[in-house]
């Protein structure tokens, strides 16, 4: 450099490519992270340039992110689960390289194989691998052994409790230096809910004025079974009869062995009068849901982390949970 001479660098922002395929998917606690955080990243780090990789014809890729740039990626004609694989191990990372990406970041435990820039991969939980009843089909159990070592590969691993970490460097053999723990946020910004938030949710889902609530879903680990055993106890112990029970999401399809439908338990515990059933409830009622329950039960046997406990405690309901060490972390 000649003495006196002014440098000038203009520095490319960090371009980061996101594995896109739960954008938008609502129901789903990956498509909930995705989401909250496409909606904080650009403000909390606009430095970094975000490329969001979605397939093609989702509904998803039509979405107005601000500060997020949508790249729709066509993906072909497979089975609905090769679809996904091909997706995850094949498009996504041909895309990034081709986009020059700085960095990959796929925000559920789906890290490619081929990895043509450092990959950062978030492991919410190990459930697949740990829990029997969750490995599935033999393709299922052949996908979670695939990015059971693709995770491995990855520059780093993002997971949400620090129980969770202790299962990714136990059963994934990660070196711990390599794992990272980023807690959840609650969704909701702003004060709990007001009186005349809650009781116009409680008209709008048709509940009783005081309640116990549970929402979630509804496989065999979430353990809404002991919830209506609970409640029975409750009530035959002397438990305020005015007090119902609220079970809030969307109801099993089916009943399952895997996920038993809740309404025949209520019948057989003979407390069906008292339990309220209200389905799907919209993300901006679930604030005045929590908010105007007595206390919302969670007695799950396995979570990476537990949301909706968070989001209860936001609300200022007491919460009602099991042992279980993820839940130490909120």
């Amino acid at each position: 450099m000649v003495p006196g001479a002014t440098l000038n660098l203009h520095l490319r922002p960090m371009h980061v490519a996101i594995n896109g395929w739960f954008a938008g998917r609502l129901t789903t606690g990956s498509g909930q992270y995705l989401e909250q955080l496409l909606q904080r990243l650009p403000h909390l780090a606009p430095h970094l340039r975000l490329s969001l990789l979605q397939p093609a014809g989702a509904a998803a890729a039509q979405e107005d992110r601000p500060g997020v740039e949508s790249i729709a990626v066509p993906l072909p004609r497979l089975p609905k689960a090769l679809a996904k694989v091909w997706w995850e191990q094949v498009t996504v990372p041909a895309t990034a390289a081709r986009l020059g990406a700085h960095v990959l970041w796929v925000p559920y435990w789906a890290a490619p194989w081929r990895q043509p820039c450092p990959v950062v991969v978030t492991v919410h939980d190990l459930i697949p691998l740990l829990l029997p009843g969750y490995r599935g089909s033999p393709f299922h159990r052949l996908y979670t052994t695939l990015v059971a070592h693709t995770a491995r590969r990855a520059q780093a691993i993002l997971t949400v409790s620090h129980a969770s970490a202790q299962d990714i460097v136990q059963h994934l053999n990660v070196p711990p230096e390599r794992v990272h723990v980023v807690h959840h946020g609650p969704n909701q910004a702003g004060p709990p809910p007001d009186l005349a938030q809650t009781a116009a949710v409680r008209r709008r889902y048709n509940l009783p004025a005081r309640y116990f609530l549970y929402l979630g879903g509804f496989d065999r680990r979430k353990n809404v079974a002991g919830i209506l055993r609970a409640y029975r106890r409750y009530l035959e112990k002397g438990g305020d009869p005015a007090i119902h029970l609220v079970i809030a999401g969307e109801l099993p399809a089916r009943d399952t062995p895997f996920a038993p439908d809740p309404r025949p338990l209520a019948r057989a515990e003979g407390i069906e009068a008292q339990v309220h059933f209200c389905g799907w409830v919209a993300e901006g009622d679930k604030p005045a849901l929590y908010a105007g329950a007595t206390a919302f039960l969670f007695p799950s046997t396995y979570e990476g982390f537990g949301m909706m406990v968070l989001e209860a405690m936001a609300a200022g309901t007491p919460v009602v949970t099991s042992g279980q060490l993820a839940r130490r972390d909120v």
